[in-house]
């Protein structure tokens, strides 16, 4: 009895331990910058001997990195994971293969994001010819109300739950002009999502416009959108070139994955 006691006891301490790390993980990763041991221990409410422990355990094991200031981030091998874990999703495959013909189509970056909770978060990116610099890379997250996909991403929801999603999470954005009203974004993202089509021009970066199109599954919902990401002065010149090209490009996804008859 004793020693099924002892191992009931160790296999409680086990989880605990790896719940400890996944929340010290999944720390850095929703700040999404680096922190010290003390910032840490004091967000997941934990004590600042444990999280040391658990930190170095996780150093050591190439999954979290200690920086030259002593600073704590995510490791390698988290990056190796998620390689592998992308490889097996057959979505990601066609959607990047669809990503890179439509950069060399149009000449431009494009994106292909997807919803983490309140944030659209950049999955994949292919970067275009010309030397525009765009600032959202791939892992990238920023608040749905700042992006043409962000509106997209929730735009099969039902009117009530797009409201209340965007009186939750809608920020003020760094240029100003990103709407945060939660009913106009809600009509906003039903009706993008209705066309097909959604643009937005320097509401999260200034000169940067992006146009999006949304990727639907079996039943209509939105689980990703493939965008252009393109200087602001090109979409006002010649919006209806890049808006054929996107839509069409998540047509293609959506038939090669077998979605197309929702």
């Amino acid at each position: 009895m004793v020693g099924e006691a002892d191992t009931k006891g160790t296999r409680r301490s086990r989880v605990s331990g790896i719940d400890r790390a996944l929340q010290v993980i999944d720390y850095l990763y929703e700040t999404g910058s680096p922190a010290g041991a003390y910032a840490i221990a004091k967000a997941v409410r934990a004590p600042l001997s444990t999280v040391y422990v658990i930190i170095d355990d996780l150093v050591e094991k190439n999954m979290l990195a200690r920086n030259s200031d002593g600073s704590i981030w995510l490791g390698s091998r988290l990056y190796h994971y998620g390689l592998a874990y992308a490889r097996s999703l057959d979505f990601m495959s066609v959607a990047t293969h669809e990503m890179h013909d439509l950069c060399r189509q149009a000449g431009e970056t494009v994106q292909v994001c997807g919803r983490d909770g309140d944030y659209m978060l950049v999955l994949a990116m292919a970067d275009g010819p010309s030397h525009f610099q765009v600032a959202s890379r791939v892992g990238t997250r920023v608040p749905l109300n700042w992006t043409a996909s962000g509106r997209l991403l929730v735009g099969h929801l039902p009117e009530s739950e797009r409201v209340e999603l965007f009186r939750r999470c809608a920020r003020t954005s760094p240029t100003g002009r990103a709407e945060i009203d939660a009913a106009t974004l809600s009509d906003a993202a039903g009706k993008a999502f209705g066309e097909r089509l959604s643009i937005q021009i320097a509401e999260s970066d200034y000169a940067v416009a992006c146009i999006a199109s949304p990727v639907c599954d079996r039943e209509g919902q939105c689980i990703a959108t493939i965008s252009i990401v393109l200087p602001e002065q090109k979409v006002l010149s010649d919006e209806s070139h890049y808006t054929d090209q996107v839509r069409a490009s998540a047509q293609r996804i959506e038939k090669l994955m077998g979605w197309r008859n929702h």
